[in-house]
């Protein structure tokens, strides 16, 4: 046994245990996060339950079951239930009803001793809808231009009030909103000239017309506007709820009509596929409980590459400065020791420091340098992208630092000094055989920096991650990347949905779905950073030998 330990087999198969529990580990929650978060976009079956309440009362209940729990028949002692005696516990289901402009919250327990019949009515509809959550129940009527229809036009006034809506948003975002942004830009051109005493009586005169003419072009379009939305208003639906009240919707609400019901196998699959597209291209809703999560993606995918423009040559630089150009004395070994050390800060740290010179020094510097006539509303003295990626640019750059120079350590001394001997700078060795050899190790810090930022999320609340962003940091309008805006990010937006949602029950299948999109992000952007590792290791392998 003893010469067993001293062969170093026990540690072989200790690490290798190690290795295996945290693979498991691992496949575990990649497991639990897809299973839980893909089954949100499953079209679920809608029941109808026929019930008795404890004032023996008929009742019908339509909805979705969300979860399933068995509680202990002692809390159930005041309630008169028949109930087998012998029975220690009672199953009861969480069920989704929707209907939130008839009942306060979208779910309620039942409790199945209470149920009298259970059934999957093909006709129950199910209305998904801008506000309000869905709607649960059966169609009495459809109405379109003040007329009562046939149910089967509900595909064509679908797509009819789509296409409305697609003009709607056209002219919201791209034809009022880019009148809007120049209206405004020309404003702080008169304020500017203003604070320069530079504003003739023939550059005010101009500036005014261009205003009245850009007026004039808004009161067109909200005409135009007004006038999709009267037609919209005009066709409607009216359901009848499961306790029988009826309820009318205006088209211009709906999102989406299904009957899960009467979906077969391949109709729920071509479904969520396309909840799963919706999920990704669409804006949030219902305080970012429903709806998708585009912006956020937007967010996180803009802020991770600008990140990395900026971190890898500032690290690329100073790992070249320590290694090649810095003598072996003190000093170069405090700034070693200074950079491991920042590695271990905790990522709060950054964010305060971010918030405190970054946004308040050098952005309020900036205001007053080049934006004075938007004071004392800043442009880029307040949290925003650009803040956001250079801070995680510091955070990350000690990663940087230490991976590309042991990178540079590995390349034999042998290779600089031929360099050197056939006549080449220490710049050309540097720049044409260093550098492509150490490349792989370059890369393999971006990585893992990569990796550490794209899930940061408590430096972001302080420095430019909001909730909800009214507009992405790309538009059409001049200059197209507006870096001062504040931004969505999918590992805030978990946190929001997990922890300050107002519909807890109706956020949790949301959580998993966006850590599984924040997951799959991440991995693909490790992925395409490993795949050009691999190829600058391949073309520099000769180098190396």
């Amino acid at each position: 046994m003893n010469k067993w330990f001293k062969s170093g087999a026990p540690w072989v198969w200790l690490s290798a245990a190690g290795v295996s529990i945290s693979l498991i580990s691992v496949l575990g929650l990649l497991w639990l996060i897809a299973s839980r978060g893909l089954s949100y976009f499953w079209p679920a079956d809608i029941y109808q339950f026929d019930m008795t309440d404890e004032q023996g009362k008929n009742l019908t209940v339509i909805g979705e079951i969300y979860d399933r729990e068995s509680i202990p028949v002692s809390q159930l002692v005041h309630l008169d239930l028949a109930i087998d005696k012998s029975a220690k516990t009672i199953e009861r289901l969480l069920i989704k009803t929707g209907n939130r402009e008839l009942v306060s919250l979208d779910f309620r327990w039942i409790l199945v001793p209470q149920i009298t019949q259970t059934t999957l009515p093909e006709d129950i509809v199910v209305i998904e809808r801008r506000t309000n959550g869905n709607f649960y129940g059966y169609i009495e009527q459809i109405v379109l231009d003040g007329k009562a229809v046939e149910e089967s036009k509900m595909d064509e006034l679908l797509e009819r009030v789509s296409d409305f809506q697609a003009e709607i948003a056209e002219l919201q975002t791209a034809d009022i909103g880019a009148i809007n942004y120049q209206i405004e830009r020309t404003r702080l051109q008169v304020r500017k000239h203003q604070l320069d005493d530079t504003l003739t009586p023939e550059l005010a005169l101009m500036l005014k017309e261009k205003v009245a003419g850009l007026q004039a072009e808004y009161q067109v379009l909200e005409r135009a506007l007004m006038a999709l939305r009267e037609k919209v208003a005009r066709d409607q639906i009216i359901m009848r709820a499961m306790d029988g009240q009826r309820v009318t919707i205006n088209f211009e609400d709906i999102i989406k009509v299904s009957f899960n019901n009467k979906l077969s196998f391949f109709g729920k699959l071509q479904m969520f596929i396309s909840q799963i597209a919706a999920f990704v291209s669409d804006d949030p809703r219902e305080a970012n409980t429903e709806g998708g999560v585009f912006p956020a993606i937007f967010g996180t995918v803009l802020m991770v590459l600008l990140m990395t423009v900026i971190v890898s040559p500032l690290g690329v630089v100073a790992a070249i400065y320590l290694h090649e150009y810095a003598g072996n004395n003190a000093l170069t070994k405090l700034l070693r020791i200074a950079v491991i050390n920042l590695a271990g800060v905790p990522s709060i740290v950054y964010g305060v420091f971010g918030l405190g010179f970054f946004v308040y020094m050098v952005g309020g510097s900036l205001d007053q340098l080049f934006y004075a006539e938007t004071l004392p509303s800043p442009t880029f003295g307040t949290p925003g992208v650009m803040w956001s990626a250079i801070t995680l640019a510091i955070l990350t750059l000690p990663v940087v630092i230490v991976s590309t120079e042991e990178g540079l350590s590995r390349i034999p001394s042998a290779m600089r000094h031929g360099s050197l001997a056939l006549g080449a700078t220490k710049a050309e060795t540097l720049w044409r055989i260093i550098l492509p050899i150490a490349s792989p190790a370059i890369m393999t810090g971006i990585i893992l920096a990569i990796a550490r930022a794209a899930g940061e999320v408590a430096p972001l609340m302080l420095v430019g991650v909001v909730k909800m962003a009214p507009n992405l940091p790309l538009d059409g309008n001049f200059p197209f990347l507006h870096l001062d805006r504040k931004f969505m990010h999918l590992g805030f937006h978990i946190y929001d949905v997990g922890f300050q949602s107002p519909n807890v029950e109706a956020a949790r299948p949301l959580v998993y779905a966006t850590a599984l999109l924040l997951v799959s992000i991440i991995v693909a952007l490790n992925m395409t950073a490993v795949s050009i590792r691999n190829r600058l290791r391949e073309k520099y392998r000769m180098l190396e030998h």
